[in-house]
Formats: structure tokens, C-alpha cells, sequence
């Protein structure tokens, strides 16, 4: 039995418990929402999808150094798709591993409206590690809402074999599928792809779909996505900051606002149709409302290594005593996190 495996035994027949997520979140299946957005393939693929089943509109974008938002709804109740957001009264969702030591009793009740596959299966860095979540936030969301649809007799949600480029480009997805596939196929249980009703089933369970095809779909797929990138700027996300935190493709509007370049629009506009060619979700151009009139904020991005932090309980305990607005356990050695200064961001 390998290394994986044996952590794994006692976690074979775990299934998400899709009805009690539903009645403790019941936002997520809520329509006419306003959301943004991280700005790469997880993120669009998200919005794509809750933009067409569930008519939500994308309000801006945030890439944990800096975040865009229209200036019209900031005073809605704004959802972050594929992130998640430390804080009580802002909903988000994504997979990142976020807790340190699940034995250690430390307050998190500021993601109390955040859905995560890691803390639903109380999942932790120090003893979890190789068990996180391996997919893409689309494959949980698409999960969640295809149950609803489910319950309720209807099944609008359908992906064919076209779907499985994007599906497994999001996220470096077809990297795990064989590098890691014991918690590959835990993790498809757990969200119960194997399940009719789930249409993640003709992805991953397709048996008339050969690996070669599979291959040529995805060759297909990145020489499509290399012929629009430009320079650095990779065709399959959004730049909106450097490494640095300036920002980019950020220009300066009226009424010390700001907006998109045009041709960086333009370039994700491009892709978001190349994906919604694949999956069948139309990409409703009213629904993105992201691009212009939109209010700026900056943050301050660090991690645990460049301040000289150990991954120690007292270290991450310090830590959040800085109330950070987001982070992300990158590797067993280090924190990736997000300071809300200067700016305060969702409220």
C-alpha cells in the first residue's frame, strides 16, 4: 500500500453532502447574483457557467495583489468565484489548502460563508497535505449546481466530449490525473462524478473516449490558447498586476476610475468564446459587466518564507492575528497571503 493510499483508507466512501450544502449556502444557487472573478481559466470557466445557468453578472476581478470592481455594485452582496475571501460577510469559493493544523483550535469562523472542499472534509496542511483538493473550483461548482438541477427533475447541464480541453486545462488538472491518481479518484467520489446525474460523469467516465483523442483535443486546445497570447501575457487569463503588485492592463479613467485595455479585453473575450465553444456555455456579453467604470485596490501580497516565518502553529497563529484578506498554503513549507492594505476591499 503506498504512502497515499494508506492516508486514504479511512476516506474511500466519503461523498459530499450536496443537500446540506445547499441549505447552509443557499446563495450559490440563487440567480441574478453579481460575482467577480479570479482573472485565469478557472475563474472565466466559472463565470461562464454561473453566468448561463444561473444568470449572474461578472462585476470585476481580483488576483490576490490587486482587485478591479465595478463602481455601480459595490454595494451589492458580491460573490468571489475560485478564491477565497477571509472575511464573515464576503461569500466566496475555492480549493486552496488554508488550514495548518486542524488539532489546533483556531477561530475561522471568518470563512463561515465560504465554500472549500478542503475544510468541508476538514482537510489541513500538517497532516493533509497530499490529500488536498486536486481540481478546479468549476468542478465543485458544476457539482453543486447539476445536484440542484437534479432535485428538482431537471438536467439543463450536459457536456459532451468537446468539454474535456478546458475541463482539463483549468488549473494544471490533466498534470494530476496520472501524477497523483489515488487522490485524483478520491476527490471524484467525494464530488459523486460516478453519479448519473452528475455531468462531470461523461468527463471523467466517458468509456468510448480514447486517451489519443483525449490528447488531440487538448493539442487542439493550446495551440488555439498560444495563438493568442501575447509576449508574457498568457491568452488563458486576464494580467491585471506584475509580480510586484503594479498594476496592468489597468488604465486610468474618468472620475478616478479605471479601465481594462482594450486589447487585453479583447484577448479574454477571445478565449472565454474558444472555452464556451467547448462546454456549451455562451459567453452573454451583457452579463460581463467587468471591463469599464470600474474602482481600484491595491493590497499588499506576502508569504511566510520572504518575512522568515516557519510553518509552526505559533507562526500561523501570529498570522492571523493580521487578519489577512485571503491566502493559500503553496507547498509544506510556505504561506502565500494577502494584507488589506491600502485598500479595503468587499464589505
Amino acid at each position: 500500500m503506498s504512502a497515499i493510499e494508506n492516508l486514504l483508507k479511512d476516506k474511500q466512501f466519503d461523498k459530499a453532502d450536496y443537500d446540506s450544502l445547499l441549505n447552509k449556502f443557499p446563495w450559490i444557487n440563487e440567480r441574478k447574483r453579481y460575482c467577480i472573478l479570479s482573472p485565469d481559466s478557472d475563474g472565466l470557466l466559472c463565470g461562464l457557467f454561473m453566468s448561463m445557468f444561473r444568470d449572474w453578472k461578472i462585476v470585476g476581478f481580483y488576483d490576490d495583489k490587486v482587485g478591479v470592481v465595478n463602481n455601480k455594485y459595490l454595494d451589492e452582496d458580491i460573490v468571489l468565484l475560485d478564491g477565497e475571501i477571509f472575511r464573515k460577510s464576503v461569500k466566496s469559493v475555492g480549493h486552496h489548502m488554508l488550514k495548518l493544523n486542524k488539532n489546533r483550535n483556531v477561530d475561522f469562523s471568518n470563512f463561515s460563508q465560504c465554500i472549500q472542499p478542503n475544510l468541508l472534509r476538514n482537510y489541513d496542511g500538517k497532516h493533509d497535505f497530499r490529500l488536498k483538493y486536486p481540481l478546479a473550483t468549476i468542478h465543485l461548482l458544476v457539482s453543486i449546481i447539476a445536484y440542484s438541477d437534479y432535485k428538482q427533475g431537471k438536467k439543463e447541464i450536459v457536456l459532451t466530449e468537446k468539454a474535456v480541453a478546458p475541463l482539463f486545462f483549468t488549473d494544471g488538472v490533466f498534470n494530476v490525473l496520472f501524477s497523483y491518481p489515488e487522490n485524483v479518484l478520491n476527490w471524484l467520489y467525494y464530488l459523486r462524478i460516478h453519479e448519473d446525474w452528475n455531468p462531470l460523469k461523461n468527463i471523467f467516465k466517458n468509456e468510448s473516449f480514447s486517451v489519443y483523442e483525449t490528447m488531440e483535443l487538448m493539442h487542439s486546445f493550446f495551440k488555439q490558447r498560444d495563438e493568442i497570447t501575447k509576449g508574457k501575457e498568457r491568452g488563458d487569463r486576464l494580467k491585471i498586476s506584475s509580480k510586484d503588485g503594479t498594476p496592468y492592463n489597468i488604465e486610468k479613467a474618468e472620475n478616478d476610475l479605471v479601465e481594462i485595455n482594450e486589447d487585453a479585453v479583447e484577448r479574454i473575450k477571445t478565449f472565454a468564446n474558444m472555452i464556451a465553444n467547448s462546454t456549451g456555455w455562451n459567453f452573454i456579453e451583457d452579463s460581463w459587466l467587468c471591463w469599464k467604470q470600474l474602482r481600484f485596490f491595491q493590497f499588499n501580497k506576502s508569504d511566510f518564507k520572504s518575512r522568515g516565518w516557519k510553518l509552526t502553529n505559533t507562526y500561523f497563529e501570529s498570522f492571523l492575528e493580521l487578519n489577512p484578506l485571503s491566502w493559500a498554503m503553496t507547498s509544506g513549507e510556505n504561506i502565500e497571503f494577502t494584507l488589506e492594505k491600502p485598500s479595503s476591499f468587499l464589505k
